[in-house]
């Protein structure tokens, strides 16, 4: 996202979706409290009728489910790269092929993991992801100072802002994002009111901010203009720390994919079972769910690509458009008040967001160099580089 707004203003931009993210997330649940509701698909039904329902519905399951064949894509890209540093291990050997891993690691790690009833089960699970997510940070964070000067910096690095923000702002909304199961966080605490649900919010977003900016400087800071969808793809392979992080990247995301999960099978329980799937449709439909995401990721590898559409698709709508709109339909406040003044705010622009960045993503498509070696991990081909840079 650095990358394509430009870094000023990409910092920027990520402080402005992560105010907005927060904002949201509480916004919904005002919104389920007003109406009475415990579920993101009870409150759109109740605020906007069978249509609303059916949209969201749509969105609701499109997010996570792309969001799992990125998680895929990324398992793919990094694993392979971890088994290649290992003594032995050519690159014809089956441990380097990307389909074999994916499949592997579905049928042994996620697939199973999926398969559980209660959400809050996983918190084991998402607190070895955060803390994963942490090492990884550090990675990046050493490697900025000690592997960046490697690297040359490419033309306009620096520049305020270029062309491409508004995709941008889909790629961080698709990293903020969890207004799809923020009821089912909700429900899981302990108290649920809406004063326990602002703190976990605050603090929740301002953890992934503080990780977000952390991440983005470094690795823009490090990679410029050669940035990748998948920053892991830049690092040279035989860099054993980034191997390292690249093993811990794809951990993380293999524990976070059976979140996604969750929510998907909770979608299809409620539009075609009524909330209630019995054991058997339980494991079908999570099997089925599982088993198409993998397909698909084992079809296409371009991470960019993915992110970016899933953001100005499914991510802006569900973080910009709905929590406000249902806001607006139930308050009962005086139109100047300040919630609605901002939900207003908010809405039109993921109006924009939305429509801008969908005609700019499908002009514009990011390249996709997947798997290759970048040409700075070779020395002559640096020294060659930097020779042919304007002064």
């Amino acid at each position: 996202s650095m990358k394509e707004a430009g870094f000023p203003l990409g910092v920027l931009l990520l402080l402005v979706v992560a105010y907005i993210t927060d904002y949201s997330i509480i916004l919904l649940i005002k919104g389920g409290n007003l109406s009475s509701t415990k579920t993101y698909q009870e409150l759109v039904k109740k605020t906007y009728g069978l249509v609303g329902y059916l949209i969201l519905s749509i969105l609701q399951f499109l997010y996570p489910f792309i969001a799992m064949i990125s998680y895929n894509i990324i398992t793919g890209d990094t694993l392979t790269k971890v088994f290649q540093r290992i003594p032995g291990v050519g690159l014809d050997n089956v441990l380097t092929d990307r389909h074999f891993i994916i499949l592997v690691t579905t049928i042994i790690f996620t697939l199973p993991i999926s398969l559980y009833r209660d959400i809050a089960k996983l918190g084991k699970v998402s607190l070895l992801s955060l803390i994963l997510t942490i090492v990884i940070l550090i990675i990046v964070m050493v490697r900025t100072v000690t592997f960046s000067p490697q690297v040359p910096k490419s033309e306009n690095a620096w520049i305020f802002a270029k062309s491409n923000a508004v995709q941008a702002i889909g790629v961080m909304s698709f990293a903020f994002i969890c207004h799809h199961n923020s009821f089912l966080i909700y429900g899981s605490l302990e108290e649920p009111t809406l004063k326990n649900w602002s703190q976990v919010t605050h603090m929740s977003v301002a953890l992934a901010l503080v990780i977000s900016v952390v991440f983005a400087a470094c690795g823009y800071m490090t990679f410029t203009g050669y940035t990748e969808g998948d920053i892991f793809e830049n690092y040279c392979r035989d860099d054993n720390l980034a191997t390292f992080g690249r093993f811990c990247y794809g951990v993380t995301v293999i524990l976070t994919f059976p979140l996604e999960c969750f929510v998907t099978r909770e979608v299809i329980a409620n539009v075609f079972f009524h909330g209630n799937l019995s054991t058997v449709f339980h494991v079908v439909v999570t099997v089925v769910i599982v088993a198409v995401a993998t397909g698909i990721s084992l079809m296409y590898d371009c991470l960019g690509i993915v992110l970016e559409l899933n953001g100005v698709l499914s991510a802006t709508p569900l973080v910009f458009i709905i929590p406000s709109a249902c806001y607006l339909k139930l308050s009962k406040e005086r139109w100047n008040h300040s919630d609605n003044l901002i939900s207003c705010l908010i809405l039109v622009l993921g109006v924009v967001v939305m429509a801008v960045g969908f005609v700019m993503t499908v002009l514009h498509p990011q390249e996709c160099s997947h798997g290759k070696e970048m040409f700075y991990c070779s020395p002559s081909n640096v020294s060659l580089h930097n020779s042919t840079l304007p002064p």
